[in-house]
C-alpha cells in the first residue's frame, strides 16, 4: 500500500520509525534529543518541532504518504483566541498541582463523583488540575485561554499548518481529566469549575479517521498519547495486559468498557482501537531491587538477580512490602517499607535478594488482581522495561502473575503504534482498509515464558506475600483468592 511513518516525541526525544503500510516492517528510523532540560516542568513546544526536524533529516521521510503522532502524555498547552502560546506548556511531571487537584475532588462533591463523571479521580499530571493551578497562581494568563491542546494535539496542528480545526483521538482526550471515557463526550463544566471559564477543545477523532492532509499532500492521523502508542505498537488485545517495570510500576489491560473507580486506583482511560484501557499504577517498581542491590553491594541488578536465583521460592520466609516512597496501590502515600520473617535462617543475602523481586513482582500482581476484580480478562503478561530481561524476573513473574509472561524484544512500540494508526488512517482514506479494524502487522518478535509446574509454588508466594501485606495494612486489599 505504501510507506508510512510513526513519530513519539515523549518528555526526552523524538523517535520516527518508518515503515511498510502492510506489514509493519520497519525501513528507517531517525532520533533526536529535545533541546530542553530532561526534567523541565515547563517548556516551549518549539523544542519539540526542532528535535522532530532534527530526527528527520537526510531525507528519512522521503516517500512517506501517511504520518502518526504519539506524544508524551498529561502535558497543557494554552492558546489564546490568535492561537498563540499563553505561557510555556507545562508538562506531565510539573507536580505543582497536587493542592489543586485535590480542590477539584472537592469541588465536584469527591472522588466517586469524578470517577463517575469522566473514570479518573484528578491528579497533578492531568491537565484539569494543571488549568486549576494556573487559574490560581496565574490569574491573568488563566483568563487569557481560549483553547487547550495536549502535546500530541500540538504537535499535529502544526503539521498540519495550524488549522482553524484542531483535533485529538480518543486515547489523548481520556488523559485530560475533561473527558468522559463512558460517554465517549467533553464535560465542559469541569473545565470551567477548574479554568473559571469553558474555552475551545480539540474535536475527538475516531481510530481510523484523519486529522487532515498537508499541502504536500502528506496524510496526518489522529495520533494518540504515548501510553495508547505503546499498546498499539505492541499489537495488544482483549485478555492481555502490559506490566511496565520503571523506577515505579504501572499495569495495564485492554477491556470492552470504561471503568469507574471512586477509590481512585484505575485510570479508565480509552485506547487508539475504539476500546478501553484501564491502568493502575504503583509507586514502587524497579526502585525497591536498586535500594536492595545497595543495601547488599550488589553493583548491578544482574548480580542481584544471580543472587536471588540462589535462594528458593518464599526467599525462606522473608518478605519485602516494597512500599518504599509510600504507595498508590494500594492507597497507602505516606507508609514506608516493610522487612518481614527475620529469623537466623533467612538472615542471608540471597534470601533478601529474592524476597525483593518476589515483593516487586506481588505488588505489580496486586494492581493486576484490581484490574481481574473489576472483570478484566488477563491471559497473558507483557513485561515491558529492562529490568524484564533480568532472570530472576522471568523465572519467578508467570508463576506470581498466574498468567503466560512475554518479553518483547526492545522496540520504539510507541513510534511504531503511531504508525500503525497512519497505516490504518491511509487504508481507510483510500477505500483499501476498513476502517472498523486496524491493519494486522507482524506482532513484536518476543521471549515467552509460562509457568507451567510453577503455578502452585507462585501461588504460595502470593499468600505469603498478602498474609504479610493484611497483617501490616489490613483492610488495604480483599484477600487474594
Amino acid at each position: 500500500m505504501g510507506i508510512v511513518a510513526g513519530l513519539d516525541s515523549s518528555s526526552e526525544y523524538t523517535r520516527i520509525v518508518v515503515c511498510d503500510a502492510d506489514t509493519g516492517a520497519v525501513l528507517r528510523q531517525g532520533y533526536a534529543q529535545h533541546p530542553v532540560e530532561p526534567k523541565a516542568t515547563e517548556v516551549d513546544p518549539q523544542s519539540w518541532l526542532l528535535s522532530l526536524g532534527e530526527a528527520a533529516g537526510s531525507g528519512l521521510l522521503e516517500g512517506v504518504e501517511a504520518i502518526g503522532v504519539s506524544a508524551q502524555p498529561h502535558g497543557m498547552i494554552p492558546l489564546d483566541a490568535q492561537g498563540g502560546l499563553v505561557r510555556p506548556a507545562l508538562v506531565g511531571n510539573d507536580r505543582r498541582a497536587q493542592v489543586a487537584a485535590a480542590d477539584l475532588v472537592d469541588a465536584l462533591g469527591g472522588r466517586q463523583a469524578w470517577a463517575e463523571a469522566v473514570g479518573s479521580v484528578p491528579g497533578a499530571a492531568q491537565p484539569v488540575a494543571k488549568l486549576r493551578w494556573l487559574a490560581r497562581s496565574e490569574p491573568e494568563a488563566a483568563q487569557q485561554v481560549a483553547a487547550v491542546l495536549q502535546p500530541h494535539d500540538w504537535l499535529v496542528w502544526q503539521l498540519l499548518g495550524r488549522p482553524a480545526r484542531r483535533t485529538t483521538d480518543r486515547g489523548a482526550a481520556s488523559a485530560t481529566g475533561y473527558w468522559s471515557t463512558a460517554t465517549g463526550t467533553y464535560r465542559p463544566d469541569l473545565v470551567e469549575i477548574a479554568l473559571g471559564h469553558r474555552c475551545a477543545l480539540p474535536e475527538v477523532l475516531g481510530p481510523a479517521e484523519a486529522a487532515g492532509t498537508t499541502p504536500e499532500g502528506l496524510l496526518i492521523s489522529a495520533g494518540t498519547g504515548e501510553t495508547m502508542a505503546a499498546a498499539f505498537g505492541l499489537g495488544v488485545g482483549v485478555g492481555d495486559a502490559v506490566v511496565s517495570l520503571g523506577a515505579s510500576g504501572s499495569v495495564m489491560a485492554v477491556h470492552h468498557e470504561a471503568l469507574a473507580d471512586p477509590s481512585g486506583m484505575i485510570t479508565s482511560f480509552a485506547d487508539a482501537t475504539g476500546m478501553h484501557l484501564p491502568v493502575v499504577h504503583t509507586l514502587n517498581a524497579v526502585r525497591a531491587l536498586r535500594g536492595t542491590a545497595e543495601m547488599l553491594g550488589a553493583g548491578e541488578l544482574a548480580e542481584l538477580s544471580a543472587l536471588a536465583l540462589a535462594s528458593t521460592p518464599g526467599a525462606s520466609g522473608l518478605v519485602l512490602l516494597p512500599y518504599l516512597e509510600g504507595e498508590r496501590t494500594p492507597m497507602l502515600p505516606h507508609t514506608a517499607g516493610t522487612l518481614s520473617g527475620l529469623r537466623r535462617e533467612s538472615m542471608k543475602p540471597e534470601h533478601l535478594a529474592r524476597a525483593a523481586f518476589e515483593g516487586m513482582l506481588c505488588s505489580l500482581a496486586d494492581a493486576l488482581d484490581v484490574l481481574r476484580g473489576r472483570g478484566v480478562s488477563v491471559g497473558r503478561v507483557f513485561l515491558l522495561g529492562a529490568a524484564a530481561e533480568l532472570p530472576a524476573v522471568q523465572a519467578i513473574a508467570p508463576s506470581v502473575f498466574g498468567a503466560q509472561v512475554v518479553v518483547p524484544q526492545p522496540a520504539d512500540y510507541a513510534a511504531l503504534g503511531a504508525a500503525r494508526q497512519a497505516a490504518w488512517a491511509l487504508g481507510a482514506a483510500r477505500g483499501t482498509h476498513s476502517p472498523a479494524a486496524p491493519p494486522r502487522w507482524q506482532g513484536a518478535a518476543a521471549q515467552v515464558f509460562e509457568a507451567g509446574e510453577e503455578a502452585a509454588v507462585g501461588s504460595a508466594v502470593r499468600q505469603q506475600y498478602a498474609a504479610t501485606r493484611e497483617q501490616v495494612h489490613p483492610g488495604a486489599f480483599p484477600p487474594v483468592s
